[in-house]
């Protein structure tokens, strides 16, 4: 009886065991193979900031009463918090691509590799606030090992419908990961602050924790940045197109930061009749600089500039918003109408230099600048802008778009930022008396 039974066992065991390893693999799906491609290239990101409280001075001790008594008691006067969040390694020396509000005022960052339970100090590269992407460098491991990474594939063939898989590591703790499809593959999406951007569209849950982690396709490919902006939004993600991340990411790498490109085009309305009439907006080149790479790539004013890469444009803002995510030396193609005529040019973007910058603000608004005793008005062109509110001579100019000026250098800085967003708003002072001024009115 006892060996009947040891038989039975051995032969239950034999029938069953191949039928589990079946089924396994049955259950080994796109999604579960994407997943394990990509992981081992998603890390928790801590980051610690050191905040000084401001003392109160009160009773003039540089504290409170109540700190005077009960010091060891209270809150000390400088302190540490810290936040998480996620990330994906996207070179294999170690280049962490995350949100800019994961690191945003960091003093330090950790970084924490899947199945590893030491933190790695990283160091920030560039970051831009606007775009909402940062780049983070892990430090060089010892054996010349490279990291496991991500290499950014394309978004810009997305469907709609589209299955896509977002990850983070949001405790350190492993993968927390969420499913779902392309909602819209370029979504536009205001930020505040009157700017705008292009993101993908996904029901793909993105929780707060999960911010910086990937986007990937059912073939593991690294297609957008997850971010979290629509916090009212339920069952809503967004994530950065890996288009838009492979444009800047040379650029935050290489300076730190994301330059303004030059095209050389002033935009402005179209109208509501054009909108009505063709049934979307665009946006009016309603002047042209000499030698510009818009003039050079044979734009002409009166032409009306519909899309930036197959991205449409519908106001002056969100033109200048979109050619945000092109830093110089970028190429962009431009499908505009000329008359009833639709076409479409590609255009080598430019950098700013101060000379350009003078030259447009002499144009725009009609005076130069010289440094005595402050920024002030050096001449005005007859005829001008600012000939026509009454500048003078010798006018200190003390703000422009609100910042605050102190040399030429930050007049050159202001005037490059709002480049093409007329009016701007400048703080006269005349004498003992300041006024502001709109240019051109």
């Amino acid at each position: 009886m006892l060996k009947f039974r040891t038989g039975l066992l051995i032969l239950i065991c034999l029938l069953a065991c191949p039928t589990l390893r079946v089924a396994a693999a049955e259950r080994r799906d796109a999604v579960v193979s994407a997943v394990e491609l990509s992981s081992p290239a998603v890390v928790n990101i801590r980051t610690e900031q050191i905040v000084q409280r401001p003392s109160n001075q009160l009773f003039g001790f540089g504290g409170s009463l109540f700190e005077e008594f009960f010091g060891q008691f209270s809150r000390p006067p400088v302190y540490t918090t810290q936040s998480l969040g996620s990330g994906v390694i996207v070179d294999p020396s170690g280049l962490v691509l995350t949100n800019a509000h994961v690191i945003a005022k960091a003093s330090k960052i950790f970084i924490a590799l899947p199945g590893r339970p030491r933190e790695l100090e990283g160091q920030l590269v560039g970051s831009d606030e606007l775009l909402d992407l940062a780049v983070v460098r892990l430090p060089k491991r010892a054996n010349g090992q490279s990291y496991a990474h991500l290499e950014l594939g394309r978004a810009d063939d997305l469907l709609v419908g589209e299955s896509v898989i977002a990850i983070g590591n949001p405790l350190g703790f492993g993968s927390s990961i969420t499913t779902g499809v392309v909602s819209g593959p370029l979504r536009e999406l205001s930020l505040g602050d009157d700017f705008t951007a292009v993101f993908i569209q996904t029901d793909a849950l993105i929780n707060p924790g999960n911010s910086g982690g990937p986007l990937i396709n059912i073939n593991g490919e690294l297609i957008g940045i997850n971010t979290a902006i629509a916090r009212q939004a339920q069952g809503i993600g967004f994530a950065i197109p890996a288009d838009v991340v492979r444009r800047v990411l040379p650029e935050l790498v290489s300076q730190g930061r994301i330059r303004r490109s030059y095209l050389g085009v002033i935009p402005g309305a179209t109208g509501e009749a054009f909108a009505t009439s063709r049934g979307y907006g665009g946006v009016l080149v309603t002047d042209l600089l000499d030698g510009s790479p818009a003039a050079r790539a044979g734009l002409q004013l009166a032409d009306v500039i519909l899309a930036l890469d197959q991205v449409p444009v519908e106001s002056a803002r969100e033109f200048l918003n979109f050619l945000r995510s092109y830093p110089p030396g970028g190429r962009v193609r431009i499908r505009y109408l000329r008359g009833m005529q639709e076409a479409s040019v590609e255009v080598v973007l430019g950098s700013f230099t101060p000379q350009i910058t003078l030259e447009y603000a002499l144009r725009s608004f009609g005076f130069s600048l010289k440094e005595s005793g402050g920024l002030r008005v050096q001449d005005v062109i007859p005829n001008t802008p600012a000939d026509k509110v009454g500048l003078k001579t010798g006018d200190r100019i003390v703000e422009v778009a609100g910042q605050r000026l102190n040399d030429l250098n930050d007049f050159v800085s202001a005037v490059e930022e709002h480049f093409g967003l007329l009016p701007l708003t400048f703080l006269i002072v005349r004498g003992n008396q300041g006024y502001y001024i709109d240019l051109p009115q």
